[in-house]
């Protein structure tokens, strides 16, 4: 993500993840969000098997596009995922899942 410019409202993406191995099959498709607050920081949530899991997505320390991203929920899944942003509002990324499910992700429309 760019350096924000001053004044620049946080944006609401979507994120789609995509099966990418046997585990994620099972799902499908999930959904879910990332706001992204224009600061290199954003709030990442994710529905998956009728759970929620909430979480940050972070800008890698002098990189001005590449991220990442962690979500936990209430039932103790988890998530981390590594992301590439090509603007402000559309990106591509991997993310994986506790139980070894792993997806093809994708930020924005």
């Amino acid at each position: 993500m760019p350096a924000p410019v001053a004044g620049t409202a946080p944006a609401v993406l979507s994120a789609r993840l995509y099966p990418a191995n046997e585990q994620a099959t099972q799902t499908g498709v999930v959904t879910g969000s990332v706001t992204n607050m224009m600061t290199g920081k954003g709030r990442f949530t994710v529905n998956y098997m009728g759970d929620v899991l909430v979480g940050e997505a972070t800008r890698v320390s002098n990189e001005e596009r590449r991220g990442v991203a962690s979500a936990y929920s209430s039932k103790g899944t988890y998530m981390s995922c590594e992301y590439q942003m090509t603007t402000p509002y559309q990106g591509t990324g991997e993310c994986t899942f506790s139980n070894g499910a792993a997806y093809k992700l994708h930020l924005g429309s």
